[in-house]
């Protein structure tokens, strides 16, 4: 009764409304990100001088105790500007006054709280799932439009603990794995009969393996909402190194449009298929990609504030703010060109299709 209740609920919401769905869900994470940064910097009793949801120019502001609130024309981001951030200060409560420790918490909980977030929503996601459990052992592989019981060397039965000596985690992994190589070739080591096998250069179609699937219950549930956790991590690390070693090209990367036009869809989908499941998923995997792209060490991201930090925490004292700020304004101006480039380019797509 409770999942038709949620399913009736969520497809009356997405009957006309999964754009703004979408939309909501992407200013969540950029809420719930700055949130982190904020609700620790009041706990250290920094000074706030701004919170702002979005950048740009400004559509509304309000101050309070301080603190400007505002909301701004672009949504591709938001921030906590705290006093002595990027300057010295001598006032008590400026960021530059507290302690090395106390700052890393302040850079980094943004990030945290997005990760803790996406795991909550992978366990919801698991939750509510109409589908069965999956798992990494093989039933068979759709090939023409026919169910065979083997292929590539693989057989039915047949359970996959790595490809390409990557650890199968989850059974998403499979598909995701087998995807990233562009000659669709890979090495896979298998248990069959208690055996293990080694298929070098293995072909197969990146969505032809069709895994067995049991029962949900309590206990795969919250099996299978780590593993997916898990993958989901492991496969943002290594689409991060993908796209730095020219693996993935720009065409391939997607800004606030770009996602918004992706959730919408799947949530269009969910509806369709009455399992929200998949939708929730997505939005888990975007706020943990968030998080830890944040915490990549790239300047004006947390990342590259945290860099700093840890350079004055190895030195004992800080690198001059001048410097630092510097590195970090150079680095805004190169990630808002970007993200203007990429919006373009979602935006184009959107437009022309390809």
């Amino acid at each position: 009764m409770q999942l038709l209740s949620f399913s009736s609920i969520m497809s009356s919401i997405l009957d006309k409304w999964t754009i703004v769905l979408a939309i909501l869900f992407f200013g969540l994470i950029i809420i719930t990100h700055e949130l982190g940064h904020f609700c620790f910097a009041k706990l250290f009793k920094v000074k706030i001088n701004e919170f702002a949801i979005g950048m740009g120019p400004k559509l509304f502001s309000k101050k309070k105790n301080n603190t400007t609130y505002s909301l701004r024309l672009l949504p591709i981001g938001g921030y906590v500007s705290m006093e002595g951030e990027d300057e010295d200060s001598e006032d008590e409560n400026a960021f530059n006054k507290k302690s090395c420790w106390q700052r890393i918490v302040i850079v980094v909980a943004g990030a945290l709280v997005n990760i803790i977030l996406g795991l909550m929503l992978v366990g919801i996601s698991q939750g509510i799932s109409n589908s069965l459990s999956g798992s990494s052992y093989v039933n068979g592989f759709i090939i023409d439009d026919k169910k065979v019981t083997s292929y590539g060397g693989l057989q039915q039965n047949d359970k996959i603990i790595k490809i390409d000596g990557k650890r199968i985690y989850y059974y998403l992994d499979i598909y995701y794995l087998l995807g990233r190589n562009a000659d669709g070739k890979a090495d896979i080591t298998i248990e069959r009969n208690g055996e293990k096998i080694e298929l070098t250069d293995a072909e197969i179609p990146t969505y032809s393996i069709v895994v067995f699937g049991t029962d949900r219950t309590a206990k795969t549930i919250i099996k299978d909402t780590f593993k997916e956790s898990a993958s989901t991590f492991r496969m943002i690390w290594l689409s991060v190194f993908d796209l730095i070693t020219g693996k993935y090209s720009f065409k391939d990367v997607s800004g606030p449009v770009g996602v918004v036009d992706t959730v919408s869809k799947v949530a269009e989908s969910s509806k369709t298929d009455k399992d929200y499941s998949g939708m929730i998923s997505l939005m888990a995997m975007i706020s943990i990609n968030i998080g830890v792209f944040n915490l990549l060490p790239i300047p004006a991201l947390d990342g590259g504030r945290l860099f700093f930090l840890l350079i004055e925490l190895v030195r004992g004292k800080p690198v001059d703010p001048k410097r630092e700020g510097l590195v970090h304004a150079i680095g805004l101006v190169i990630l808002l060109l970007l993200m203007l480039a990429i919006t373009f380019k979602d935006i184009w797509v959107l437009i022309v299709g390809g």
